[in-house]
C-alpha cells in the first residue's frame, strides 16, 4: 500500500518516517522510486530529525532535494510550531505531556544556546503565558528563581512548567539542572505556586522531571 492510501485508511501516525518523507517529496529521481529515495536520505542524514534540522547547504546538495524542497520543509516546520502553539493555548487544559514535549521540542531543540522557558498556568492548567525568560551559552544558562515568581504573580499563575534545551543534543539532566529546579521549587512554594514539570529538550529526545519522579 502506498503511503497516501495508508494515511487515509489508517491515519498519519501509522506511517513510518520514510513513508511520511515520501509524501513530502512526492516524486523520486531517475531510476529511484520515492520510497527508496526517502529511505536513502534518512540513512544518509541519520534520522528524520537531522534531515529536518540540516543547514540549507547540506540539505540542498543531496540528490532529490534542492532549494524548493528546503523552503517547503521550513514552512512545514513553522506551520507545525504555530499549530502546537495555538493548541497549547486553546485546549481546555494542558493534560498531555506528549503535546507539551512536542511543543517544547519545536521551540527549543534547534537553538544554539541554552534557553530557559517557562509556561505559566492557571488553576485549571490552562496556559496563560509562555516566555523564554533566560538565554545562556552553549552549555549553561543562569536562571533567577525570583524573576520567575515575579512573572508568575504578575500574570496570576498558580502553576508552572519549566523547560530548557541542551544544544549538545543529550537530554540527560545534569546535577546543576536538578539543583536549579529544586531552588525554583523552593521559592515557588513560598507563594503556593506549583511546579508541574521540568522538561530538558535534546535533539530528538527529552527528559521529564515528573516522569523521573523528581517533582
Amino acid at each position: 500500500m502506498m503511503p497516501r492510501e495508508k494515511l487515509l485508511q489508517f491515519g498519519a501516525d501509522s506511517l513510518s518516517d520514510h513513508e511520511l518523507l515520501a509524501i513530502f517529496l512526492r516524486t523520486g529521481t531517475r531510476g529511484m522510486h520515492v520510497l527508496k529515495l526517502s529511505q536513502s536520505l534518512l540513512d544518509e542524514f541519520g534520522s528524520l530529525y537531522h534531515l529536518m534540522s540540516a543547514t540549507q547547504s547540506d540539505f540542498c546538495q543531496k540528490l532529490g532535494l534542492g532549494i524548493t524542497k528546503y523552503t517547503q520543509l521550513k514552512a512545514v516546520i513553522e506551520l507545525s510550531y504555530r499549530y502546537l502553539q495555538v493548541k497549547m493555548t486553546q485546549d481546555s487544559s494542558l493534560t498531555s505531556p506528549n503535546l507539551t514535549h512536542h511543543y517544547l521540542a519545536s521551540r527549543l531543540a534547534d537553538k544554539e544556546r541554552e534557553i530557559f522557558l517557562v509556561i505559566f498556568l492557571n488553576n485549571q492548567n490552562n496556559v496563560i503565558y509562555t516566555e523564554e525568560m533566560f538565554v545562556g551559552t552553549y552549555n549553561a544558562v543562569e536562571v533567577h528563581p525570583r524573576e520567575i515568581v515575579r512573572k508568575a504573580l504578575k500574570c496570576n499563575a498558580v502553576a508552572l512548567i519549566l523547560a530548557h534545551n541542551h544544544p549538545s543534543g543529550a537530554a540527560e539532566p545534569s546535577e546543576a539542572d536538578r539543583i536549579m529546579t529544586k531552588q525554583i521549587e523552593q521559592v515557588c512554594n513560598l507563594v503556593d505556586i506549583r511546579i508541574i514539570d521540568h522538561f530538558v529538550i535534546g535533539k530528538g529526545e527529552y527528559v521529564s522531571f515528573a516522569e523521573r519522579g523528581w517533582l
